[in-house]
């Protein structure tokens, strides 16, 4: 397992994989033998929405991918915020849409970046005008959306099932 921090930022010395007794047993975490610090390396919480838009479900595609892929709006929680208050924030940062309607949908746990994804449902409305993030977005009826079997795509897959969609997953196994 890679790990991102080499060295203690409290003191930068060598950062040691040391198993030490916590509640619940021995567990190994990086840790600094000159300071005693330790890095906890808990999961970061990601905001994400299920934007339904003029009927139809947004999908976007990242600057940044590779991939022609189409996935939900997300970002991360601001300090001070709720993550009600931060996926409105996302949705008109990246899209400039207003959310009149924002629910739950679920928390995703998303293991491989370390994860833990809070989705939401939102009902928008507005000129759609994407933040340079975003390259392309498109509009999907319900029944023609395909997940993905990640994440962020369990949700949508969850939003679905709860409008009486049976959600079809795009298959990865091909790529």
């Amino acid at each position: 397992m890679a790990h991102e921090f080499k060295f203690c930022p409290n003191c930068a010395a060598p950062l040691e994989l040391i198993a030490a007794l916590e509640d619940g047993g021995a567990k190994e975490r990086l840790r600094c033998v000159a300071c005693g610090y330790t890095h906890w390396n808990n999961p970061t919480p990601v905001l994400a929405a299920v934007i339904e838009y003029e009927g139809m479900i947004l999908l976007a595609r990242n600057a940044a991918w590779t991939a022609k892929a189409y996935a939900l709006i997300t970002g991360f929680m601001e300090a001070g915020e709720t993550p009600k208050d931060g996926i409105a924030r996302e949705i008109q940062e990246e899209t400039s849409l207003q959310a009149s309607e924002l629910n739950l949908i679920g928390v995703y746990d998303f293991q491989r970046m370390n994860q833990v994804i809070i989705a939401y449902h939102a009902v928008c409305s507005g000129e759609v005008r994407l933040s340079p993030e975003l390259v392309d977005y498109k509009l999907t009826r319900h029944e023609d959306v395909l997940c993905w079997p990640a994440g962020t795509g369990y949700a949508l897959a969850d939003w679905l099932t709860s409008r009486g969609y049976e959600p079809k997953f795009a298959d990865w196994s091909r790529r």
